[in-house]
């Protein structure tokens, strides 16, 4: 590859195609025409003796060599428009923004709710706005500045968002304080033969993985009542002698209403993950805002 041959722009243009995967999107974003866009697109194909995207059913699909040029494209990229706006102040104290967040209801409680108490000392001008989660708008929600950061599972993540993990959760046992049948570990017997709730998002199935845990022990557990929300959960185990599996954030700091307790059954966690579009990733303000989401689930 003759690297004479290359400049910024077209390396911006790549990085602009990879990330939308066509070229009138890619042209919007970069405020250029749809040929121009696509005259560059010849140029760095000739530059790099691939075609780097091909026509498919909706839009284009990058090449083996466009997936391995993406990272190290938008690194340096990167370095580059981090070194031109290095002079840029931001004084979360005295900024004035809007942020506009998407999630489950788990997350909003688990990470937007400390995130917004967290915000209000640090920068009192900044207001949040709170969308729940679909995972098959997100895409569009932030192609078209609908959502500032969406907080979801890394499988529900767009192609082309930009993405962060966040954390690994799991999934602990909540009973009431007092609760005549649980005080300390349970066995997964004991656990069995106590009233439950599961969460079904779906609407209204009374068993889940755990069930085909306990039925390899030869154990039966009795669901009585399946939710359509995790938030809906601790709530009713505080007043009753229904025990439930929950996220373990989910029921932090409720500790002094809640026995919380190691799952005493196998059963898997899940990652968490922050996304963002592209045009959002230079921005010295949502770059802060991402920074304090890290800050706060450590």
């Amino acid at each position: 590859m003759d690297t004479n041959r290359l400049d910024l722009n077209l390396l911006v243009t790549l990085e602009a195609l990879l990330t939308e995967r066509n070229v009138t999107r890619a042209a919007a974003r970069l405020h250029l025409s749809q040929p121009a866009v696509s005259a560059q697109l010849n140029r760095l194909r000739d530059v790099f003796d691939d075609p780097l995207l091909l026509p498919a059913q909706r839009g284009m699909t990058p090449t083996t060599k466009a997936l391995e040029i993406l990272e190290p494209l938008r690194a340096a990229l990167d370095q580059v428009r981090g070194a031109v706006t290095s002079h840029l102040e931001f004084d979360p104290s005295t900024a004035s923004l809007v942020v506009t967040m998407a999630g489950s209801d788990y997350m909003q409680t688990a990470v937007v709710q400390p995130l917004v108490l967290r915000l209000r000392k640090r920068a009192p001008g900044l207001r949040v706005a709170v969308r729940h989660l679909d995972p098959h708008q997100i895409d569009a929600q932030l192609s078209r500045g609908d959502v500032d950061v969406g907080l979801l599972m890394p499988s529900e993540a767009p192609p082309s968002a930009r993405q962060r993990h966040l954390f690994h959760e799991r999934y602990v046992l909540i009973a009431r304080r007092d609760h005549p049948g649980v005080q300390g570990t349970l066995t997964a017997r004991q656990f069995a033969k106590l009233e439950q709730v599961i969460v079904s998002p779906s609407g209204g199935a009374f068993s889940s993985p755990v069930d085909q845990a306990l039925a390899a022990r030869g154990l039966k557990r009795t669901v009585v009542l399946s939710a359509a929300s995790f938030l809906f959960v601790p709530d009713i185990v505080m007043k009753s002698d229904l025990v439930a599996l929950v996220p373990e954030r989910l029921v932090k700091g409720r500790s002094s209403r809640l026995q919380v307790l190691e799952c005493p059954v196998p059963i898997e966690g899940f990652e968490m993950a922050m996304v963002w579009h592209e045009r959002n990733h230079g921005h010295v303000a949502q770059r802060w805002v991402r920074e304090e989401i890290l800050a706060l689930v450590g």
